[in-house]
Order: C-alpha cells, then sequence, then structure tokens
C-alpha cells in the first residue's frame, strides 16, 4: 500500500472524530440545561408534596389529641351538677355548726380518689370554701376567699361556669368547673371541681412533637413544653393584658410572646413558622390549628419541618436524576450507534487489511496448539498405564498384608495351647523318667485335645478373616472361664494366684461358642496378668453379673494403665505397647464378641484398667 493511500484514510478518519467531538458537545450542554430545569422542578415538587402529607398528617393527629383533650374535659363535669344536689352539701351549707362541713369534706376526700378530679369544694354564697377534699392537706383550700373568681361570680350568676387558671393556693394550673346550689333566686353557694392536666401533657410530649391549648385571649394554658405555660400565641393589646393580670387569673405571669415567627399561610389552619424550642436553635415547623368543642380554646400542634422536606425532595431528586440518567443513557447509545457507524465505514479497509494478518497469525498459532495437544495426549496415555500398573500393584501387596495380617492372628492365637502342649510334653518325660504312666497318659489325653482345639481356633480365624460366623449356642459363664484359667496354667504357672474369680451367679449363661469365647477371655486375662506381673502387690479381679437384658464380664487389673496414644487406636490392627505384640489379640477378641451381638469396654487409667465383655444373656 503506498503512502498515500495511507494518509488519505487517516485524514479521513481525523475530520471525522472532529465532527464527533463537536455534536458531543452540543449534547452535553442541552443535557446540562434540561437537567437544571429538571432538578429545580423536582426540588419544588418534593417540598410541596411533603408540606401537603405533613398537613394531612398534621390534621389527624391534631383531630386525635383533640378528641382525646375532649374525652379528658368530659368525664369531670358532670360531677358538680350531682354533688350540687346532694343532700350532704345542703347540709353543710345550711346548718350551724362544724361537724357537717368536715363530714362533708370527708366524703370529698374519698370522691375525689376514684375521680380524675385534682381537687373538689364546696363554697358558700359569701365566697367562703367550707368543705374540701384536701382539709387535710396543708394548702387545704377550707376557709379561703375566692369571690374574685370568675368561676364563683359566674356560677352564682348563671347557674355554672367554667374557668383555667393558677391555683391562688396550691400555685398549680388547672381548669376549674362550677355549679350553683339550691335555686337561682336564692342560691347556697357553689360546688367547684379542679382538673389538672398533668398525665395529658406527659402524654403529648412523650410524641416530641409541640402541643398546647389556648384560650380565647391567646394564653397557652395546655402544654407538652412547660416553659410556654402562660404565654401567648399573639401579643396582646396593653389594655387586655392590665386587665388578665389584675384578676390574678395567671398569677405574676409576664404573659409574654411564645418565640414565634410567623413564615407563610398554607391555608386557614395550617401555617409555617419560625420558632425556638427550650435548649434548641431556631427551627421551620408547621403549625396545626384546631378549635376544641365545647370550650372556647383552641389546640395548636407544630410539627417539624426541615427533615421531612429535606428527604422528600432528596427522593424527588433521586427519581429525577435516575429518569435523567435513563433518558441520557438511551440518547448517548442512539450517539454512540450513529458515531460506531460513520466510524465503521472509514475504517472497514483497514479492518480488512488487520483482518487477513489476524487470519494467518491465529492459522500458525491453531498449528502449533495442535502440534502441542497431541504431544498432552500421548503423554496422558502413558500416564494412564503407568496408573493402572501402580493401582494393580496396590491391590496385590493389599492382599499380601490381609494374608500376613492372618498368618499373624494364627501364630497369636495357637501360642497359649502349644505353650500348654510343651508344659505337658515335658511333665511326661519327667513322669517317663521315674517309670509313673499313668499320669504320662493323662498328659497325652490333655495333648490330644489341645491339638483338636488349635485346629478348631485355625478354622475359626478363617472364618473371622472371611468375616464369617460361627452359629452361637449356650455357654455357661463359669466353664468358659475355667477353660480359659486352664489354658494359661502352665504359661503363668506360680502366678494365677494374683488373679482372682469372683463367684459366678449359678446357671448364667450366654449365647455364643465356648471356643471363641474362651479365646476372648484368655487374650484379656494374659493381658491382665503380663500387666501385674512386675509389680508388687499385683492382682486382676474377674466377675460377672447380669446387666439388663445381657451378661456384663469383667477383667480389671491394678497396673500401669494404657497410654493414651495406645488406648486411642487400642482395638486397630498392629497397636500394641507390648515389645513382641503383634496387636491383633483385642481386634480378634473384638470381631468375636461383636459375631454374638455383644461390645467391649475399657477404662484405663493410672490406678489400671477394666475391659468389660457385654454379651446377650440366655433366658433362664
Amino acid at each position: 500500500m503506498s503512502a498515500m493511500a495511507v494518509a488519505a484514510p487517516s485524514a479521513e478518519d481525523a475530520r471525522l472524530r472532529l465532527g464527533i467531538r463537536r455534536t458531543w458537545v452540543v449534547f452535553a450542554l442541552i443535557l446540562a440545561l434540561i437537567a437544571a430545569a429538571a432538578l429545580t422542578a423536582a426540588a419544588i415538587y418534593g417540598r410541596s408534596a411533603a408540606l401537603s402529607a405533613l398537613q394531612q398528617q398534621g390534621r389527624t393527629d391534631a383531630n386525635l389529641k383533640v378528641a382525646l383533650l375532649q374525652a379528658v374535659l368530659e368525664r369531670p363535669r358532670a360531677l358538680p351538677l350531682l354533688l350540687s344536689r346532694d343532700r350532704d352539701v345542703e347540709d353543710a351549707l345550711t346548718q350551724p355548726g362544724q361537724e357537717k362541713k368536715d363530714a362533708l369534706s370527708g366524703k370529698l376526700e374519698d370522691l375525689v380518689k376514684g375521680t380524675n378530679a385534682a381537687v373538689i369544694y364546696v363554697v358558700n354564697a359569701d365566697g367562703i370554701a367550707v368543705s374540701a377534699s384536701n382539709w387535710h392537706e396543708a394548702t387545704s383550700f377550707v376557709g379561703n376567699d375566692y369571690t374574685f373568681r370568675s368561676y364563683f361570680t359566674r356560677g352564682m350568676r348563671e347557674g355554672m361556669a367554667e374557668h383555667f387558671a393558677l391555683g391562688s393556693v396550691s400555685k398549680r394550673p388547672g381548669l376549674y368547673i362550677s355549679h350553683r346550689i339550691g335555686p337561682a333566686s336564692a342560691p347556697l353557694g357553689v360546688v367547684v371541681v379542679k382538673m389538672e392536666f398533668d398525665q395529658l401533657e406527659s402524654d403529648w410530649s412523650d410524641t416530641q412533637r409541640p402541643a398546647f391549648v389556648v384560650d380565647q385571649n391567646n394564653v397557652v394554658l395546655i402544654t407538652s413544653v412547660p416553659s410556654w405555660r402562660f404565654m401567648t400565641s399573639e401579643a396582646l393589646p396593653a389594655d387586655r393584658l392590665h386587665s388578665i393580670r389584675e384578676s390574678l387569673q395567671f398569677g405574676d405571669a409576664p404573659l409574654l410572646p411564645l418565640p414565634f415567627q410567623p413564615v407563610k399561610a398554607l391555608g386557614a389552619d395550617a401555617l409555617l413558622i419560625r420558632a425556638i424550642l427550650p435548649g434548641g436553635r431556631a427551627a421551620t415547623y408547621l403549625k396545626i390549628i384546631a378549635p376544641v368543642p365545647s370550650t372556647n380554646w383552641t389546640f395548636q400542634y407544630l410539627l417539624p419541618v426541615e427533615l421531612p422536606v429535606a428527604a422528600a425532595v432528596r427522593e424527588a431528586l433521586l427519581v429525577t436524576a435516575l429518569a435523567l440518567l435513563t433518558v441520557i443513557a438511551i440518547a448517548a447509545i442512539w450517539l454512540r450507534r450513529r458515531d460506531v457507524a460513520l466510524m465503521t465505514i472509514v475504517r472497514e479497509q483497514l479492518a480488512r487489511e488487520e483482518l487477513e494478518q489476524r487470519v494467518a497469525e491465529r492459522t500458525r498459532d491453531l498449528s502449533r496448539t495442535r502440534d502441542s495437544l497431541e504431544a498432552e495426549i500421548t503423554r496422558h496415555r502413558a500416564t494412564d498405564a503407568r496408573l493402572q500398573s501402580v493401582q494393580q500393584d496396590l491391590v496385590n501387596a493389599n492382599r499380601l498384608a490381609i494374608l500376613g495380617q492372618i498368618a499373624a492372628g494364627v501364630a497369636h492365637e495357637i501360642n497359649q495351647p502349644v505353650a500348654t502342649i510343651r508344659a505337658y510334653a515335658d511333665n511326661s518325660a519327667v513322669y517317663l523318667k521315674r517309670q509313673q504312666t499313668e499320669p504320662v497318659a493323662e498328659n497325652l489325653a490333655l495333648i490330644a485335645g489341645l491339638t483338636e482345639r488349635i485346629g478348631t481356633i485355625t478354622e475359626d480365624l478363617k472364618a473371622l478373616a472371611r468375616r464369617g460366623r460361627t452359629a452361637p449356642e449356650a455357654v455357661g459363664v463359669e466353664e468358659m472361664i475355667d477353660g480359659a484359667l486352664m489354658l494359661l496354667r502352665s504359661r503363668f504357672t506360680g502366678r494365677l494366684e494374683m488373679l482372682t474369680v469372683e463367684p459366678v451367679p449359678e446357671g448364667l449363661q450366654v449365647m455364643g461358642t465356648r471356643l471363641r469365647l474362651e479365646q476372648v477371655f484368655i487374650n484379656l486375662f494374659q493381658n491382665a496378668l503380663e500387666a501385674v506381673e512386675a509389680r508388687d502387690g499385683g492382682r486382676v479381679t474377674v466377675s460377672a453379673g447380669v446387666s439388663g437384658d445381657g451378661v456384663a464380664i469383667s477383667v480389671a487389673d491394678n497396673g500401669p494403665g494404657i497410654a493414651p496414644d495406645i488406648l486411642e487406636a487400642l482395638f486397630e490392627p498392629f497397636n500394641s505397647s507390648k515389645e513382641k505384640g503383634l496387636g491383633l489379640g483385642l481386634v480378634i477378641s473384638k470381631d468375636i464378641v461383636s459375631d454374638y451381638g455383644g461390645s467391649i469396654d475399657v477404662e484405663s487409667g493410672a490406678d489400671g484398667t477394666r475391659f468389660t465383655v457385654h454379651l446377650k444373656k440366655v433366658p433362664a
């Protein structure tokens, strides 16, 4: 390819790239404008939606709180009416003497305990309290003059009255509900029930949202923020402020305005304000206003605005951003595909040339790979052949190991009968020298029996190697133990006195074969005697007894115990603590006992070892 042919595509490629860059710059500017407008609109919408949701939530909460307040107000309102008609109340006002008045005070004291009222008291026509539920307290109302209270003057004049004020004696705020006693033409006085709102205010404060009630003069009466009590939600005119202070309705409270600053009205019952809570900073709140039925009070509820509005704005911005990202991604993909199509036309010729070169290189690589794979396959086949040879060798070695284990077992098990035969043969030679033929005949009979026993052991061990099982039969425990001791007597001559057999229950039998079970106990007795033979005071104790549905035969010694590493693998082949031991005796013993449905347990420590053989008991 000539230099001119190469330069022409390069110039065309550069012009195309320049046009693509300009397109992307214009695209980015348009997207920036759209994103700014969309995010601004999303923020405005999020704020508006959050305020609407807050208004709905605030109205719902406010209505519930107003309903609760109304329920609290209604409960004690019937109490003054009922007491105004009570005979004891009239007697206390009409009859001279203190006895009737004290009796009424006691009655009112009992009555206030069962109601939500703070204090109940009776005021005579002169405005003097004659009986009160708190008559025993230091702040008793008895004897106080209440002619200055509007609930007394209005109650005497209108029949009933309600008045919220700060107690002149108790200094606690509350609602005073009064009812006239006697006819309007000749009233005897009024009965007054004072109600306090501590529990209601505590319930409101638990919500962490300020709530309060104002009267017709905008003075805070009930509030979840104690420091706001007797402050005003709006600044009062000077004359009205003077009149309230003169009435002593709120004591010497300064009646200062609440730290509120209006921001924006959202409706007749909702507006945004800036407020400062005690111990906090200025924050924006949504104020919800709701009238309290059957009173001239108004309930006002403040909801924090900043966090909910911020969360709503964040959510709106996030949704808008996701939508913008989707639109941007679609537009970018479309532009990218357009750019790729244009670039493909320019680069097509160069790509074909490069493709031809890569095909040639790839062909060479494939040829080399094919040769490498063929060599690898040849190596794998050789490896498989060697692996099969090794596997066959392992199989043969395993067979030899099994044969060696069986041969070692045969040698171990016939060791005791052979040793006994040798002893009897030696004894017979001595008797012959002495010309005593009768003992020789007895020894020869015993030797014949032992040779028969060796044959039986060999057959049993063959059955063990084949995992065969000899048919079980009833075997006497005492006879089985005696047979094992008889075979050990020649080997441990003079040392069997260390072995003690405790009395065996008469007629006790187990399921098995006597010769095979004797092999088990020959091994156990021999191991125990060897463990104590070099020990002063060594002893071996053999005991048998019924254990549940079976028989437990125990062989215990006071030897040095079994080493922990040997104990862990005690019933595995070729595991022995003896220098010349094969480690097969306990393995064979365990297999024999298992053939008859039994088991062997071992306990070993520094004070000795105990083997317990569990076998099935023959029913009596």
